[in-house]
């Protein structure tokens, strides 16, 4: 009986242990310095197990044909290289090894890949007489498309999309190309091609893993499941954070609250003062004394509700990379929670919060950037 219970329990501790084994046993691989680092659920074929990667989809190479470079091959566009992984976002950016990618959209497809764009925009690729090549500026050429006798432009504009059917200039095809985010297109004149191809993989989903510091991988070699070992929980559960958030925030409040009360009476009774006194009698001491007391604090309610709101997807994909958590109210932000983006520098936010920030601060909570001064100028590239 007691052998028994032993052999059990020793099964137990067993069963525990090995799939954090089988994760541990995948090390990082890289093909030189300055690429990617590779690890579940990518894998680097020839230098890792086949069970360190998902599926075969996510098998990388050290490149071919000369091209020394980590390379991915799209079963019906070919091979690409890979700029970079963004394992916590579940983000791939790939690109032509030949330095043509305009080319390499024009026959994109990610069929039978488990990737799909992270954004996705619709370009126009026309071909121009070169003898007319400065009646389309500022367009940029693609140089490796273009010849002597015709020039190969694309554009997202729908204005500039128009004006070129109107010339003597001919219609190639039009895309869906992958973008990162839509604001930085919409901020590039005539939204030209980016440099690389911004693809993301919902499955298998290990981007909470890698944002705890954990490490993803398969939980056996005879299961597509994952587990996620090494993870550090937050010492602090969500609701305890934002209770210590609001109970620190209406203190703060009041105090502010009570701070411009003061400065208020104080202007006032200078105002009354001065009303009593000659103005001869006043000299420039107290005039600039009067000035410094007035304090202008926070946005106005049509430029704090003309910032853009963003519906957070399953994905969890915002403008900056390592944006997971609202930097006011400290908690982590949960799918299908409203956001809001300060334009100037691309910062997220829980929407409640940063409304009652900027109705108190005309700064930005995160880079402390002037709001007042720079968001007439960026609101109108955007437009």
């Amino acid at each position: 009986m007691e052998f028994t219970k032993t052999l059990s329990f020793s099964l137990l501790f067993l069963s525990l242990l090995i799939p954090t084994m089988i994760t541990a046993a995948c090390t990082n691989a890289v093909c030189r310095r300055g690429d990617p680092i590779i690890h579940f659920p990518f894998r680097l074929k020839s230098h890792q197990l086949q069970s360190c990667g998902y599926d075969k989809g996510f098998d990388l190479t050290c490149g071919s044909n000369g091209v020394n470079r980590t390379t991915i091959t799209l079963p019906f566009s070919g091979d690409f290289t890979v700029e970079m992984i963004d394992y916590a976002a579940q983000e791939i950016w790939i690109n032509d090894p030949h330095n043509c990618l305009p080319k390499r959209i024009l026959t994109l497809n990610l069929t039978g890949t488990p990737f799909a764009g992270v954004y996705a925009r619709r370009f126009t690729f026309f071909n121009c007489p070169t003898s007319e090549y400065l009646r389309f500026r500022p367009l940029n050429p693609i140089t490796c498309l273009s010849d002597k006798n015709n020039t190969v432009f694309a554009t997202a504009s729908p204005r500039v999309v128009n004006y070129m059917l109107s010339q003597s200039c001919r219609e190639m095809k039009t895309v869906e190309v992958p973008v990162r985010w839509p604001f930085y297109e919409q901020a590039v004149s005539y939204s030209e091609l980016s440099d690389n191809l911004w693809l993301t993989w919902r499955v298998p989903r290990c981007g909470r893993c890698e944002i705890r510091g954990g490490k993803c991988g398969i939980k056996s070699n005879s299961s597509r499941e994952t587990i996620c070992s090494d993870a550090h929980k937050p010492a602090i559960p969500r609701r305890a954070r934002y209770a210590i958030a609001i109970g620190a925030g209406i203190p703060g409040t009041l105090i502010i609250f009570g701070l411009l009360c003061f400065i208020y009476s104080k202007i006032n009774l200078c105002i009354k003062r001065r009303r009593l006194v000659p103005h001869s009698e006043i000299n420039n001491t107290q005039a600039h004394s009067l000035q410094s007391s007035i304090m202008i604090m926070g946005l106005d309610g049509p430029t704090i509700e003309s910032y853009p709101k963003i519906v957070l997807g399953e994905s969890k994909r915002l403008p900056k990379i390592d944006d997971s958590m609202c930097s006011i109210c400290l908690s982590e932000y949960e799918v299908k929670e409203i956001l809001k983006t300060i334009p100037p520098c691309q910062h997220c936010f829980h929407a409640d919060c940063i409304d009652e920030w900027l109705k108190l601060n005309g700064t930005c909570p995160v880079c402390r950037n002037s709001l007042e001064q720079i968001f007439p100028s960026e609101n109108n590239i955007l437009s």
